[in-house]
């Protein structure tokens, strides 16, 4: 048998793999016709949103889950060995945290970064930090959450006592045992949803912000995504053209050469949305979570 159909073969029913595949290639295959038939800046513009938008969602990951270990860490702990002296305060502001709307909470985070910024300058990647931290504090509880399930549910069975008579430490036994030994799978699938998670906040707060900035404030160079991206006049013109095709059908064509702009954002973020649904449901499919 041909290799390429055997490996074919052998990714097909594992669909996280299937559907990061097609993924990869559906962004190619734009990249490929946009390269074709899309001008020079604006294709520069949309490769600078793209990337902007993956190393924003991927450090959303590294952060939510430093934040995720550091509070999970700090509430069993605290109930193990402080006698629940700091449990209490960091159920309050945790509490606090989950009673605010993430859009809400991210917005007046924009807010102080642009504030910021009016007041000094700060490089393209710094602010994407920035943006990155604001956003993992409304979404790392849902890591954190995760892990203190995992905690919970071994803490319950024989091997959680046996390993603390054995003379093993809590910390080798939480960190090693429980959460990277026998949780990994549970926090990777939690990851690609978080992942898919940022992607949606990011596009929808960067298209409300870039909506709504005064023009005082559109001169701070916040950096380019595909939400700030899909708010230019010229991408929403482009969609707008979709409506035109209800009345003549026969200018559909037109719309992947004339109005390619504002059809590649929008099928990247759809399809990209999309697609890691599509690879964090097959993830947890395969390993039957």
């Amino acid at each position: 048998m041909n290799p390429v159909l055997e490996i074919l073969k052998n990714i097909y029913p594992q669909k996280d793999k299937l559907w990061a595949i097609t993924w990869i290639g559906g962004l190619m295959l734009l990249w490929l016709w946009d390269l074709m038939f899309l001008n020079n800046p604006a294709l520069r513009k949309l490769e600078a949103a793209f990337f902007n938008t993956l190393f924003i969602g991927l450090l959303v990951i590294l952060f939510s889950l430093i934040l995720a270990w550091m509070k999970t860490m700090l509430i069993h702990f605290s109930k193990e060995r402080l006698n629940g002296i700091l449990f209490f305060p960091v159920k309050v502001l945790v509490n606090l945290i989950r009673s605010i709307p993430q859009i809400l909470g991210i917005l007046i985070g924009y807010v102080f970064v642009t504030r910021m910024l009016e007041k000094t300058t700060l490089g393209t990647t710094t602010i994407m930090i920035f943006l990155a931290l604001i956003i993992s504090l409304f979404v790392f509880l849902e890591i954190s959450d995760l892990m203190l399930e995992r905690i919970d549910h071994f803490k319950k069975t024989d091997f959680y006592n046996a390993s603390r008579v054995c003379g093993i430490s809590d910390f080798h036994i939480i960190n090693f045992d429980i959460l990277y030994k026998n949780s990994w799978i549970h926090l990777f699938n939690k990851l690609i949803a978080v992942f898919g998670m940022t992607i949606f906040l990011i596009c929808s707060i960067d298209f409300i912000v870039s909506v709504g900035l005064s023009t005082d404030v559109s001169a701070i160079n916040l950096p380019s995504t595909l939400g700030s991206m899909l708010a230019q006049i010229d991408s929403k013109q482009d969609i707008l053209a979709i409506g035109s095709t209800l009345t003549n059908p026969l200018y559909f064509p037109n719309l992947f050469l004339r109005h390619l702009q504002g059809i590649s954002v929008s099928f990247l973020i759809v399809f990209t949305l999309f697609c890691v649904y599509k690879i964090s449901d097959g993830f947890a499919r395969r390993y039957h979570i």
